[in-house]
């Protein structure tokens, strides 16, 4: 039996600019943190007792003997990319889906490196990451970045520059006292709407001038959101007003990013005292974080407070396998599924 645990991103600055379409042109980067809440895949063999070659458990459960039978495209493209036969898959997780926080990435991560240990091999994160990327984009063809899987992949706290080539993956040098100034100073709420990313992508996907000139304008931001954070003299409520300035600018990239009742909750926040703060992941729904100083976090707590309040530490160890339980597994014992 395998198990891993994968967690969940937020995207602080340069949303946008990890796109492909983008980025192979323009270059791009993003600033992101992966946090202490975590999917989680378990992995094992299957018995050959059953009516069916393999169970997989999410939000629905499937009974499958061929791989054109699995309904969830993720799975069914991993377990061909793979190779996987016989398994009894399920996955869990702290946070919702479709909440703009990556877990649709983070989970094609956390399967791909538990089918990995499953066969006994080994896979690096970059290994993990790529993957993830082609089983996405490629075969599964979802709309999105790049940042989602990386982040997962690679944990911790960082900023991943995009080239036409491919990307990298550069730690952010702060503190640990600087870094935990930051982390007391973000709050973060469940709106309660939920949405597909890709689908919010595919609405906002066509490239105009207005688009591409905000993603570039973001993609300099990026320069000064990682200067505000390394540099212990500045003033760490200038990336509260950063977050704000390019939560602006990413509400004119597509009609789909924001709505009026996200627009309403975001005021809420910055008239009780919040600096600044975004949306996270693609748009239309999800988790709305904001940069707020302590003295003024009781009143945008209660000025949100039909909002789920939702702490969080920063986490630096990307996916990881947390148990791990050789199987002696013979193919010819169990029909291979096709």
């Amino acid at each position: 039996m395998i198990i891993t645990r994968t967690p969940f991103r937020m995207s602080f600055v340069g949303g946008g600019t990890d796109m492909e379409d983008f980025f192979r042109e323009n270059g791009g980067a993003v600033i992101s943190s992966t946090f202490d809440k975590y999917c989680y895949v378990t992995v094992r063999h299957l018995p050959p007792f059953f009516e069916y070659k393999t169970h997989l458990t999410y939000s629905k459960m499937e009974y499958v003997n061929a791989y054109d039978e699995i309904k969830h495209p993720a799975i069914r493209n991993a377990m061909k990319m793979l190779d996987m036969h016989a398994i009894r898959l399920t996955y869990e997780s702290d946070l919702p889906a479709k909440s703009g926080l990556g877990t649709s990435s983070s989970f094609a991560v956390g399967m791909l490196n538990a089918f990995y240990a499953l066969k006994g091999k080994y896979a690096d994160k970059k290994k993990l990451a790529d993957e993830a990327i082609f089983l996405e984009r490629k075969l599964c063809k979802e709309s999105g970045g790049w940042q989602d899987q990386i982040a997962a992949a690679y944990g911790g706290f960082n900023r991943i520059n995009f080239r036409e080539k491919g990307y990298e993956v550069r730690p952010i040098i702060i503190s640990p006292e600087r870094k935990q100034i930051l982390n007391r100073n973000l709050l973060m709420f469940f709106t309660g709407f939920v949405r597909y990313s890709a689908d919010v992508q595919r609405a906002n996907s066509e490239m105009g001038a207005v688009k591409r000139q905000c993603l570039r304008e973001t993609l300099v931001l990026v320069d000064d959101a990682e200067q505000i954070l390394v540099n212990e003299a500045a003033d760490m409520d200038e990336f509260g007003r950063l977050l704000d300035y390019t939560w602006q600018l990413k509400r004119k990239t597509g009609k789909a990013v924001s709505t009026t009742e996200i627009d309403e909750l975001y005021e809420k926040g910055k008239r009780a005292g919040a600096l600044g703060g975004k949306l996270l992941g693609a748009g239309g729904g999800g988790f709305l974080l904001f940069y707020v100083r302590p003295e003024r976090q009781d009143a945008v707590k209660d000025a949100l407070r039909n909002l789920l309040y939702v702490p969080f530490q920063f986490e630096n160890s990307g996916t990881c396998v947390i148990h791990y339980t050789p199987e002696h597994y013979e193919e010819s014992v169990a029909e291979e599924i096709k």
